[in-house]
Formats: C-alpha cells, structure tokens, sequence
C-alpha cells in the first residue's frame, strides 16, 4: 500500500517538473486566431480594414504579423520586432498598407488597404506568431464597384424587330443586364457579352430585339450583385415598322418643311447669314450670359415634317438643334431639357449627347455632318437622324401638351456654322402653304404665319405625359 503512495507521489512529481519545463511556446502561451466568419465587402477606390484578433486575449505588439494571398511569401503586409517589414511585400500592395496599432495590447491586430483596386479581390490569410507557436485564419474581401450609366441605342431593323444595344464600363465584378418594357415586362432572351480592361474592371454590351411595335419605352438595367446597386437607362422607341428606321422611309411620309431663320430671336452674339437659312458664332471675347440660339420662323403645330442641317466645323465646337415651344424663356441661362420645352440634341466635349433632366445620354463620339430633324405630331415623337447614313441617332417622345414648336439652334463656342439645307422641290425662300400640302403626303403641317400662334389640336391619340424618356438617373432605383 506504501509502494502505490509512494509511486503515485512521484509521478505528480514528474509531470509538475514537467510542467514547469515548457518552452515559452507551449501550452501556457497557445492562443486561437479568429478572422471575420463573412466576407468584407470594399468599394473600388476607397479603403477597407482586415481585422484579426486572438483568444484568449493577449498583447500581441511583441509577436510576428503577416497578411498574405495564397502563399506565405506573397506578402500583403507584415509586422516583426514591433516595426512594418517590406522585404517580402508584394509590389501591387506598396504603399496602400498600414498597420493599426490602437488595440495590438488587447489582441486585436488590423490591416488597412488604401485605393482598392479590382485585384485585391479575393482571399487572404492573417497569420500570428510568438516564439516557435503560431496560428492563421482565413478571411475574404469582395471587391465592389459600380460603373457608368448605361447607353442605348437603336442600331437598326433585324428580322422582324427593332435591334436595341446597352452598353457600360468600368464595373466591378462582372454586372448583369435586366432588360423591361414600358409595362414593367421582363425579357428573357438577350445576347451579352463582357470585356475586362487593364485594371480588371468589366465592360457589358447586350442586344435585344424589340418585336412589339408599340413598345415605348425600353429599359436597360445595370446590377452590380455584391452592392445590390443598379442603373438604368431608358430609350423611346416610337412606332416603327422594319424599315421606319431609316431616313429614306421616313422622308417619303413626312412633309418637307422649309425652314428659315428668324433674326428677331437671335442672341446678340450670333450672326445670320445665307438668304436666314445659316448661322456662326460672332467672334468675341464678352461672356455671353447664357446659350446663344435662335429659332426658325415656322410655327408647327400639327402633323409631319422634317428638315435638314448641314454642320460644318462641328467637330471642335459646342452647338446643338432640334425642337423647342413658343413659349420657353430663352433669357441668361436655361437648361435645354424636355421638361421646360426643349427636345434638343448637343455636340460638347466631342460627344453628341440627348438631352434630358435627369441625365444626357451619349449617344455617339463622331460629329454628324448633315442631321435630319423629324418632328411627328401625329404618333407624337421628334426623331433625329445621321442624314450621311441615314442612320437613327435620338427619339424623344412628345406629349399633347406639347404646343406650338419651333426648329431650335443654338451655337456656343468655334467657327461651327448651322446652315439649314435646301429642300428639293420647295424652295427655302417660300414658305408651305398653310392649306395646300402636296397630295402626296398623308399629313398636314400646320404653319402660322410670322411668330408664335397658339396651335391647333394634334390629329391622332399620344403618348401620355407618364411615359416621357427618362432617361433614368444614375442612382441605385
């Protein structure tokens, strides 16, 4: 019975010496590092924190700290005898890396990454070491970042439908398109394709074919998955049949109107020429106080007509035309949008842009040296068109409160001059006969005389004043 006393003391005896013989690493010192258990989400550009801490907690100042991708020498930041060590940093994370230091006493260890870019998307590992123990964990970073506004564009009839083309740039990951009709419809079938550039960022086209003829609007949406953010552009299809796309086919149903400028409305600084048919931008160094434009002497306030605009020097220059009330305020400076009475199409900053409340759309980056201005107060829409091709540009929809218009120019700055074309057939020093259209035509133009008239009704049911081309904002809807 001693014997077994005996024995057992001595074995309590060995493990206690035992015990007290452990390196500095062992068991006393063993602690468990814990990373985030979800992904950290980072918006491109910005920066982001990648926190780490151990438990139990313990001052962690005096250990070793490492950040790196998938392997151990692929360093994204590393701390050792109290100091940042660069020697083993990869080259993509110089510069954009810091230690926070506020709770290293407490446990807690966290790395900043400064101008997130798209390849620090992924997983990364943060690793702890004191003496010869140490401990990792894993964490993600999903890299986010929402780009441009959607474009669309009309590209042209294919098969039994209208082709319709949205495209943006510099998303992050790869976006995904939702396409919907007036009514809120989804379609289902569409093409898309993705591009990434140098710095990882994705580009998006996608095509649909529109097959209903009344489609009205159509919207194409934008989503970046990981932020749930969207944006959206939307784009007026008016009536068509397969070849109303093009000028030709619509010149043979609109009237041509013989449009002459009138110098009454002229901005000072404008100067007209040509028989009143062309239009330059004075030379001078005096702040002009707001847009310098002018009107045509027409009146329109019915049915179909259509005139063309020959640009010259337009590629260096800012200018713009289209269609614009009676009654708008041309004094100092006005926004030239749908909402206040203007359907105008500007070149700036060499882009063409369709100009709207919420948001100019672009619609291409080359000049257009003849532009043909279609204006359909019957199905209730003003369509612009590359006179060159015959190409459609832009179409923005019109209202029945939409009044009496008038051809709208407007010159800002270079040696660009507006000079509306010669109508075959009608000279431009005569104007249309108000009651005697050619017999051709199926619609009339109402014209009133010399300046501003009041108007007539519009023949033919349109859109209502819910359904104007937004387009949509940039911001998430």
């Amino acid at each position: 019975m001693e014997d077994c006393r005996r024995g057992s003391l001595l074995s309590s005896l060995t493990s206690l010496l035992l015990f007290f013989q452990l390196p500095a690493g062992g068991s006393a010192e063993e602690f468990v590092v814990i990373g985030p258990s979800d992904p950290i989400v980072a918006v491109l550009g910005g920066n982001v924190t990648l926190p780490c801490h151990v438990s139990p907690a313990m001052d962690v100042e005096n250990m070793e700290l490492r950040w790196f991708r998938s392997k151990f020498s692929e360093a994204v930041f590393i701390y050792k005898n109290q100091q940042e060590q660069k020697e083993e940093q990869l080259a993509q994370y110089t510069g954009r890396t810091s230690l926070v230091k506020d709770f290293l006493s407490q446990g807690e260890a966290t790395v900043r990454i400064h101008k997130v870019q798209a390849s620090d998307n992924g997983l990364y590992t943060c690793f702890f070491r004191k003496g010869s123990f140490y401990e990792e964990a894993g964490l993600e970073l999903k890299v986010a970042g929402v780009g441009s506004v959607p474009q669309v564009h009309i590209t042209g009839p294919e098969e039994d439908g209208v082709r319709v083309v949205c495209t943006a740039s510099g998303w992050f990951p790869k976006p995904q398109i939702e396409w919907r009709a007036a009514n809120g419809e989804k379609f289902l079938t569409f093409s898309e394709t993705h591009a990434q550039d140098t710095e990882g960022l994705f580009s998006v086209e996608s095509a649909l074919v529109v097959r209903d003829s009344s489609s009205g609007n159509m919207t194409c949406s934008v989503l970046n998955p990981v932020l749930d953010q969207k944006k959206a552009m939307a784009i007026f299809i008016p009536g068509w049949r397969k070849a109303q796309l093009y000028a030709d086919w619509r010149k043979e149903k609109f009237q041509a109107l013989s449009v002459t400028l009138d110098p009454a409305t002229a901005h000072h600084h404008l100067a007209v020429s040509g028989g009143q048919t062309s239009v330059t931008l004075e030379d001078t160094t005096e702040d002009p106080g707001g847009p310098c434009s002018i009107l045509g002497q027409e009146a329109i306030t019915s049915g179909r007509c259509y005139w063309e605009v020959e640009i010259r020097n337009g590629n260096r220059s800012e200018w713009g035309l289209g269609v614009c009330r009676g009654d708008v305020e041309r004094k100092g400076w006005y926004k030239e949008h749908p909402e206040v009475g203007f359907w105008v199409l500007r070149w700036d900053g060499g882009k063409l842009y369709a100009l709207n409340l919420s948001d100019n759309q672009e619609i291409c980056d080359e000049v257009p040296h003849r532009v043909g201005v279609f204006l359909d107060l019957k199905e209730g829409d003003v369509s612009f068109y590359n006179m060159t091709d015959g190409s459609h540009l832009f179409s923005f929809p019109l209202t029945s409160s939409t009044g009496t218009l008038f051809p709208y120019f407007r010159i800002q700055s270079g040696d660009v001059s507006l000079t509306i074309c010669s109508v075959v057939g009608v000279p431009t020093e005569t104007p249309v006969p108000l009651n005697n259209p050619p017999s051709s035509l199926e619609e009339t133009v109402n014209l009133s005389g010399n300046g501003f008239s009041s108007g007539s009704a519009v023949d033919g049911a349109l859109p209502g004043a819910d359904s104007p081309l937004l387009p949509y904002g940039p911001e998430a809807m």
